[in-house]
């Protein structure tokens, strides 16, 4: 597996197929026809999934007369280059506004021993600075 994200950027169309095949682990062109709202049909699932390919977001095999894609690179790094872009988007680069903004729309929803972790994790990175 790589280990950097590849660029390009995705379009939303690239983005919506990569979400399914992160989620899923694995998909056909079927499978992911299943999974996107408003998909433009078999055969623009199928160009998309090439070009994410090509752009080296994706990796292929062959079973049987179908092709199944996979990420090609593992979902915690996916997940950290997301995270990343939101960041940059929404939040100026700033992880403090993506943080208190997420406590405020998800506070209610932490479990006690989910906060301490929190606690315990904040405790952390301030002594390994």
């Amino acid at each position: 597996m790589a280990a950097t994200l590849p660029d390009p950027p995705l379009s939303r169309r690239e983005r919506q197929i990569m979400d399914v095949v992160l989620r899923v682990g694995e998909a056909s062109v079927a499978d992911v026809l299943k999974r996107v709202p408003d998909a433009a049909g078999y055969n623009a699932v199928r160009n998309t999934l090439t070009i994410l390919e090509r752009k080296g977001h994706l990796r292929r095999r062959r079973d049987g007369n179908r092709h199944l894609y996979a990420p090609a690179v593992r979902r915690e790094l996916a997940g950290r280059a997301a995270v990343k872009r939101v960041l940059r988007t929404f939040f100026a680069g700033q992880p403090r506004d993506a943080i208190l903004t997420m406590l405020d729309v998800s506070a209610r929803d932490f479990s006690d021993a989910e906060l301490e972790e929190l606690r315990a994790l904040i405790s952390k990175s301030r002594t390994s600075r």
